[in-house]
């Protein structure tokens, strides 16, 4: 009995700065021992810091409030700078219970015994990754200038484009996190590997398709 407790209490927690340099050993971690508020909390004052950036990166135009009386059109900007540093707050805690929900659903499909809790936490340490990306790139176009919009890492920053396209959602930390995902989902979730890297690569195309409706949506409201 004292060796069963001495072995409870030996459970490591898993570490964001993990992610970066032992991911496996981290998801094996939160297999055993799930985390989630001080991760969580983290990684939404990330967001806010750099969606805070990016809105300070962009003019009325790129806003779409360029057609505004000048006193209105300073209004507006002030507003939306707020209204984006609060959605770099909420937006990464709903995308990982989203997520995490249609893995649980997956992995009652798949008979795997993975817990809500657990995908949650994995989801969430993966998230650091994007968080990160967005703190970089952010950083630079604060600093350079251009359209926040197109990600210095993507292949659309690469060739210097001015529009946002299809390369804008190829970009270094968006594939390190599919490789997290498909890892994530085989090591904690236990599903076969062939599984994981369709569920993942399945969520960044669909991620990418909600991206270029987005902007559609954008350009539409600037005519």
């Amino acid at each position: 009995m004292e060796i069963e407790t001495e072995l409870t209490t030996k459970k490591e927690s898993p570490k964001l700065l993990g992610m970066f340099t032992s991911p496996g050993l981290q998801f094996e971690r939160i297999k055993q021992n799930p985390k989630i508020w001080v991760s969580l909390i983290i990684i939404s004052i990330i967001y806010a810091v750099g969606m805070t950036l990016m809105a300070l990166s962009m003019d009325a135009e790129t806003l779409g409030g360029s057609g505004l009386p000048e006193e209105q059109e300073e209004i507006f900007l002030v507003v939306t700078k707020v209204i984006f540093a609060i959605t770099g707050i909420f937006a990464p805690i709903i995308t990982i219970v989203i997520s995490s929900a249609i893995h649980l659903i997956i992995a009652k499909i798949a008979n795997s015994a993975v817990s809500f809790k657990q995908l949650f936490s994995m989801n969430t340490y993966i998230t650091i990754i994007a968080a990160v990306g967005l703190i970089i790139n952010m950083s630079v176009r604060f600093v350079i200038g251009g359209d926040p919009q197109i990600n210095i890492t993507s292949l659309a920053g690469l060739l210097n484009q001015d529009k946002v396209s299809v390369l804008s959602f190829i970009e270094v930390f968006g594939i390190w996190g599919v490789i997290l995902t498909a890892l994530g989902l085989h090591k904690t979730a236990q599903f076969s590997k062939g599984l994981a890297w369709t569920i993942a690569i399945a969520f960044f195309l669909i991620g990418i398709g909600f991206g270029l409706v987005g902007t559609l949506f954008q350009g539409a409201a600037k005519l």
